[in-house]
């Protein structure tokens, strides 16, 4: 692939955003809307227009919330003999807003300021903004949250292996975990928990319960396409993906999937449009999948990872 066009200062570089912007603000948004770098083959700051193209659409999923209301209801997460879990792990902001759903909704528990009862557990979550959204959930004492500096679900299982059996006192056998969870999603931290290869004491069981699904929303396609057609005239521009759903139609935009076979096709890509991904799950479906390699992998899934590697990138091929 060609480098990059040098950018004109006065025209900033068009950054589709294929995500819903969040609020009331998104740290995307802002990063990139203020951001400048020098790059080496320019004097000149690159400034960036940050554009949100919605992809993906949620909801909840009534057999998964209604089992979730059940067992805080019951009391049935704590460290009583009788409960069924001893804590639950947050990898999601979607399984934050399905539990608060429970927890703000339901009429015949809230008046207790107790309520839901997940005083005396561990609550894990996997970064800062899953954990942001978990303290805005009311409860007398507040949750105790542990593990949102891990950012991944591979270093978040191994922090609770550590973790878990440390806030049990290493007892013989440890109370399963509740993993609140949408219909897609990987597999890592139940393997890494019931990892066979571990002593019977420290494997941890899990149960995964899906609380919400996902699915790609029917108009972005065309809205895609319209983005598309007002950027044209860029010099670059960067296409950001932010999870597996929507990828087909995001490569079918940019006409770059053969039509029988849906695979990329090398020789179909444009000069000036790039694609970065927000960490390497999306990373490896593009290239399972489709045959296609993006450009840039964030090294962090954060704003800030994903600056730094565009700008890196440009460096790197000026």
């Amino acid at each position: 692939m060609s480098p990059p066009p040098a950018s004109n200062p006065e025209q900033p570089i068009p950054v589709l955003l294929l995500k819903t912007k969040s609020s009331p603000t998104d740290a995307y948004e802002e990063l990139f809307s203020r951001a400048s770098s020098n790059g080496n083959s320019s004097s000149s700051s690159l400034s960036f227009e940050p554009t949100f193209v919605p992809v993906l659409q949620h909801q909840f999923d009534d057999a998964g919330v209604d089992k979730l209301r059940t067992l805080l209801r019951q009391k049935r997460i704590g460290t009583s003999p009788d409960c069924e879990f001893g804590g639950i792990i947050f990898t999601s902001q979607r399984a934050v807003e399905a539990f608060a759903h429970v927890v703000r909704e339901d009429e015949a528990a809230k008046d207790s300021p107790e309520w839901p009862h997940l005083q005396h557990i561990p609550i894990y979550s996997v970064g800062p903004a899953t954990t942001r959204a978990l303290t805005a959930v009311s409860q007398q004492p507040p949750l105790q949250i542990f593990g949102s500096h891990t950012g991944n679900g591979d270093a978040l299982a191994h922090y609770i292996l550590d973790h878990y059996a440390e806030w049990h006192h290493h007892p013989s056998s440890l109370p399963p975990l509740l993993f609140l969870v949408g219909e897609q999603r990987r597999d890592i931290i139940p393997r890494t928990l019931i990892d066979p290869s571990l002593p019977n004491n420290k494997q941890i069981p899990i149960v995964e319960e899906i609380v919400y699904s996902t699915g790609e929303i029917e108009s972005f396609p065309q809205d895609f396409a319209t983005v598309l057609e007002r950027t044209r005239s860029s010099s670059s521009r960067w296409v950001i993906v932010f999870s597996p759903t929507g990828c087909d139609s995001m490569l079918r935009g940019l006409g770059m999937l053969d039509a029988s076979t849906g695979k990329f096709v090398p020789g179909r890509r444009d000069e000036q449009t790039f694609v970065a991904t927000i960490g390497p799950t999306t990373r490896s479906h593009l290239v399972k999948k489709f045959d296609f390699e993006p450009d840039v992998c964030a090294e962090t899934p954060t704003p800030e990872g994903l600056l730094e590697g565009i700008v890196a990138f440009r460096e790197r091929t000026s």
